[in-house]
């Protein structure tokens, strides 16, 4: 097998994104308290967010021999073995029921999945606004809390932070630009400040990015208080000691999403679209080729996150014994949520 395929391009992973089994199904009715209900909230907020549960599982199932004794190379298979390591019980009570047994897991998971994104996306569509000017400042003029017409390139405040980097908000044309879901915006850089010689400087440690996470994972309190976990937090209640990439992804893409003046999340607007947005993110983040700037990025943001967790509480010698041992106990935090979470 030749290293391209061992080591699929970007182009290559966002198209393996984008089979049937990833695109988001319709939401069913379900008891919200269901743990795998429950679950799914949590995967799709760690793990990957805009998926059709069914479509996924009914897919994976008949591959499970295969996925187990190879290196798996498709992103759809890779979501599909981390769910059911992340839940257990899961493999065995797939294994045993009817296909529409399997069908009725996956539209329990994906309710959990799709009710997580609508209620970060109600919640954070008003927070937002305290975040986007100098605290005790205002926003001139006004936006609505609860009507997001007026923003996006539509306000100057919102649309100088989602005024892709490199352009020049100040030159109106560039509001005029169409922006595709992978021109990232300046909003994802520390002090909203991009460096075009050395483009990973500052990248996804914004503050806005910094009080988004706290907000979904930690609870909205905690985003003027000491980075903790409180105990009616999500990362509190699902055991969450680290920041994983596919949760990094999802919050800059909720936070885009809350500064544009789209109404509804939606994932199909061809290239302007969050689906493709998501999966730039992801797809850097998973590049094997930005493996060192990805570790240190990560490392950043569990420090900030979870300050008190052991992933970091300290410095440690690169390519050591301990390093090592400390890498093989962080695989289950960059693959997703624990065993037997719910």
């Amino acid at each position: 097998m030749s290293s391209n395929e061992n080591n699929p391009s970007s182009a290559d992973r966002s198209r393996k994104r984008s089979a049937s089994a990833l695109h988001t199904g319709p939401r069913k009715k379900a008891a919200s308290s269901n743990p795998l209900v429950l679950h799914g909230r949590h995967f799709g907020r760690t793990v990957f967010s805009l998926c059709n549960y069914p479509a996924l599982l009914t897919a994976g199932i008949p591959r499970l021999e295969e996925l187990q004794d190879s290196h798996i190379e498709d992103y759809p298979a890779e979501v599909f073995m981390n769910l059911i390591d992340s839940y257990l019980g899961l493999l065995d009570r797939l294994m045993k029921g009817e296909e529409e047994d399997i069908i009725h897991v996956g539209e329990l998971l994906g309710k959990g999945a799709s009710g997580a994104r609508g209620d970060d996306t109600k919640t954070l569509k008003s927070a937002v606004l305290e975040w986007i000017v100098p605290r005790g400042q205002v926003v001139i003029p006004p936006l609505s809390r609860n009507i997001k017409s007026d923003r996006g390139f539509n306000h100057e405040v919102t649309g100088a932070l989602l005024c892709p980097a490199g352009l020049d908000w100040s030159n109106i044309e560039a509001a005029k630009t169409a922006v595709s879901g992978d021109q990232w915006p300046v909003f994802l850089y520390a002090g909203y400040e991009y460096d075009s010689e050395d483009p990973w400087k500052g990248l996804l440690r914004s503050e806005i990015l910094i009080f988004g996470y706290k907000h979904v994972f930690t609870s909205p309190s905690s985003v003027d208080k000491e980075p903790k976990a409180t105990r009616s937090g999500n990362a509190y209640l699902h055991g969450m000691k680290c920041v994983t990439q596919g949760s990094l992804a999802y919050i800059a893409t909720q936070v885009r999403f809350s500064l544009s003046s789209s109404s509804v999340f939606s994932q199909y607007r061809h290239s302007h679209g969050l689906r493709k947005f998501y999966h730039s993110i992801l797809d850097l983040l998973e590049d094997p080729d930005e493996s060192e700037e990805v570790a240190d990025l990560m490392t950043w943001w569990t420090r900030r996150i979870f300050p008190n967790s052991s992933s970091s509480l300290r410095s440690i010698s690169k390519n050591s014994a301990l390093s090592k041992i400390r890498e093989k106990l962080l695989l289950p935090c960059e693959n997703g949520p624990p065993a037997g979470t719910n």
